[in-house]
């Protein structure tokens, strides 16, 4: 306990010295848990995007493909499904629910989904959360939209906003659908998924957005549709772009999965959400891997800033050292007292580290959930993180035997004598 007591004396006269290694340590530390802490939440954020759906299926293709344009809203299908084909397969025995899928349209790049009641009873993401309405209610009007908590903070829509929509997903887009405007009826609640950032309609809303068109091209003269026209046509899409099912019992997915990629009618591709969720996580956790090993090299940089300072004071302390082994100290005690120096900075870097963690995590956290979804919770230090932090201070101990080894071959008259 006397050498503890010895060390604190010693690090109290090199205080500022002392300081600086620490901040250097604690910054680092800092660094590492907090991108240990994004990387989990984010990857956790992910995962929960879409919840308590047990398939996917859409038009023959790759599963990340599918998974990508379904659930994340990013790049197009390859080809549609056919309407009867989701009548068919939705109506099987062991569905439960489903849930259809039309994209194409956009709204100032943001992508329209078109859906029907389903989708705000059944979609769920994170921990089987429901889609809440801040505001509103969910569409019932042909041209009636809902929109994502996202759009509208960034666009400024309110209940009652009139929307033009734009054929194709680019965020500029030469062909709109003027004629046939929609009316914002309601706002989702935030979710942190891409579902804050989608325009909501009915798939017989998107069905009389094209029902004039022809060959990819809207109808000119005597062949227009206008909007009052259009609610007298039976809208009925004949394809839609993906569904979702929910199935009566988790049993018989893969059952029906095969049953549907073996489907007669047409090819299709169903996939297991969790399994594609995670194969396009390892296809970006090559940045995330990246990021963590800057990290760790950040704090190693930190733990060799205090070698680096114990070690040029040695010179200084030679007679502080020769004075101790003059009143009794072993060269153990020498080496001792020097390994106690490293641990007590590394420990007090990692306290100040967990901190300034904390303090930022509250600070920025209502800005990160608003932003990007992504809730930081002001929780005790995970397994992961407590990992981490061990190894921090399992290396400090190694590099302060470095400094103490050196001191521990010193002779006492190395201290007593002048060096000139």
């Amino acid at each position: 306990m006397y050498l503890l007591r010895l060390a604190l004396q010693s690090l109290a006269n090199r205080r500022f010295s002392a300081l600086l290694t620490v901040l250097a340590i604690a910054l680092s530390v800092t660094l590492l848990l907090s991108v240990e802490r994004v990387r989990t939440e984010a990857r956790a954020s992910f995962a929960s995007t879409v919840s308590g759906t047990d398939l996917i299926v859409g038009a023959r293709s790759g599963s990340v493909q599918l998974l990508l344009y379904s659930v994340f809203r990013i790049g197009n299908a390859t080809n549609n499904i056919r309407w009867d084909s989701f009548e068919q397969i939705s109506h099987q025995p062991k569905v439960k629910w489903a849930i259809p899928l039309s994209l194409g349209d956009s709204h100032r790049g943001f992508r329209v989904l078109g859906t029907n009641q389903a989708y705000f009873e059944h979609y769920r993401f994170g921990r089987d959360q429901a889609l809440q309405l801040s505001e509103g209610q969910p569409f019932s009007d042909l041209y009636d939209a809902v929109l994502g908590a996202d759009i509208a903070r960034e666009l400024g829509y309110q209940l009652g906003t009139e929307l033009v929509l734009a054929h194709g997903a680019g965020a500029v887009s030469f062909v709109k659908h003027t004629d046939k405007p929609f009316h914002v009826v309601g706002i989702l609640a935030k979710t942190g998924t891409p579902v804050d950032r989608t325009i909501h309609i009915s798939l017989e809303g998107m069905e009389a957005l094209h029902v004039d068109w022809q060959q990819g091209m809207p109808a000119r003269g005597a062949g227009q549709v206008s909007a009052e026209q259009a609610r007298q046509l039976d809208l009925t899409p004949n394809a839609i772009t993906a569904f979702m099912l929910g199935l009566e019992r988790r049993i018989d997915t893969f059952a029906l999965q095969r049953q549907i990629n073996e489907f007669s009618g047409e090819p299709l591709l169903a996939i297991l959400p969790g399994v594609a969720l995670q194969e396009l996580w390892s296809l970006l956790s090559v940045a995330e891997k990246a990021l963590l090993l800057v990290s760790v090299f950040v704090v190693l940089t930190g733990l060799v800033g205090m070698l680096t300072a114990i070690l040029s004071g040695l010179n200084e302390r030679r007679r502080e050292m020769a004075v101790l082994r003059s009143v009794g100290a072993r060269p153990l005690h020498i080496f001792s007292l020097l390994v106690l120096e490293a641990v007590s900075l590394t420990l007090a870097g990692i306290a100040l580290g967990l901190a300034l963690l904390y303090a930022g995590v509250a600070a920025a956290r209502p800005w990160l959930e608003q932003q990007y979804g992504l809730f930081l919770p002001l929780a005790w230090p995970t397994p992961s993180e407590l990992k981490l932090l061990g190894g921090i201070l399992a290396a400090s101990l190694l590099m302060g035997c470095i400094p103490a080894w050196r001191a521990y071959r010193q002779a006492l008259l190395d201290g007593l004598s002048i060096r000139l």
